[in-house]
């Protein structure tokens, strides 16, 4: 016996086992709808990271064996490393950039809406439209808006 049997009694009903069909995705379903931007930018910065480690414990090795040898080809050679390691930080950077302009534009909304309220009759309208106020045909609003308040802007 469960625990709703006397429930079920007592509403002269019969409890049907049903399977609960949950409507939160999947963790498989979430990994498949990522989109390939956000994988080919997780899978570029890992590896921009491995090379910037990688070349950081190369120049440690050939720091050394430069200032063993004492010679001017190991420098070089310590030089064109740190230049490389440098350019592949400068990546990294340009990544990021990268990364936020495409978010960016997805997120565009307009900044400011006007909308324009008309509180008349028809023949007021008609007036008004005959002068040209409301076609945007009058240089200066403040001589209209004063004289009659049929036409109001709302912001």
């Amino acid at each position: 016996m469960s625990k709703f049997d006397e429930i079920d009694e007592f509403l002269e009903v019969e409890a049907i086992d049903t399977p609960i069909n949950s409507k939160a995705p999947k963790k498989d379903q979430i990994e498949k709808k990522r989109d390939d931007e956000t994988i080919d930018y997780e899978y570029t910065r890992g590896n921009l990271y491995s090379l910037i480690e990688k070349g950081q414990e190369a120049l440690d090795s050939i720091l050394e064996v430069a200032q063993e040898g004492q010679q001017p080809r190991a420098y070089e050679v310590v030089s064109q490393l740190l230049k490389n390691v440098g350019d592949t930080a400068d990546k990294l950077m340009d990544l990021q950039q990268k990364k936020k302009e495409l978010t960016k534009d997805d997120n565009k909304s307009p900044t400011t809406v006007n909308n324009s309220l008309f509180v008349g009759s028809t023949s007021d309208l008609s007036k008004l439209l005959k002068k040209g106020i409301i076609n945007n045909k009058v240089e200066n609003e403040e001589e209209w808006s004063h004289s009659t308040n049929l036409y109001k802007k709302v912001v």
